[in-house]
């Protein structure tokens, strides 16, 4: 097995262990919290919360199902093929790392959206009055941040070559 497929095996068992993790915290959610009252965990600061969100984050696009999959399908093929072009050394645990979260928060809210045409978020920073969430948002958050940290602190414009859309020769 080479050192390419090994990578990209070891993304896809991350990612699909990930997803799993995402969708029994929306499976207990559904089975424990639906049509309840919220459950403070710190009182006034956090609290499970459920909600069926029909739109995107923050809820904006209500019931846009179809723009959600087409956009989440093109997210997932731009990820794997970027995935798949990373070199293959240690130096980019980092981007593959991100890659997976990305990934699975995609594939966790895909899910819901063609099983129910809503996403289950039922984590709820009252503090704040941040909007209710799920562990797939968290993924994607995570992921967005060390993206960011990566491009701005670790990587240089040239280990990021891969990125380009140009054959190696031009």
């Amino acid at each position: 097995m080479t050192k390419r497929v090994k990578y990209n095996l070891t993304g896809l068992i991350g990612t699909v262990l990930l997803v799993a993790l995402d969708q029994w915290t929306k499976l207990l959610a559904v089975r424990h919290l639906m049509g309840q009252a919220a459950v403070p965990i710190l009182d006034g600061v956090f609290e499970l919360h459920y909600l069926e969100n029909r739109g995107a984050a923050f809820g904006i696009l209500q019931g846009q199902k179809g723009i959600f999959l087409l956009c989440t399908a093109l997210v997932l093929v731009v990820l794997a093929f970027y995935y798949n072009r990373m070199p293959v050394t240690g130096r980019f645990r980092l981007l593959r790392l991100v890659g997976v979260l990305l990934s699975a928060g995609a594939v966790g809210n895909l899910i819901d959206r063609m099983q129910h045409s809503y996403v289950v978020d039922f984590l709820y920073f009252k503090l704040i009055d941040f909007p209710i969430f799920n562990v797939a948002d968290c993924y994607v958050t995570v992921g967005a941040v060390l993206l960011a940290a990566a491009i701005l602190f670790v990587y240089k414009e040239d280990e990021l070559g891969f990125l380009s859309l140009r054959k190696p020769h031009e």
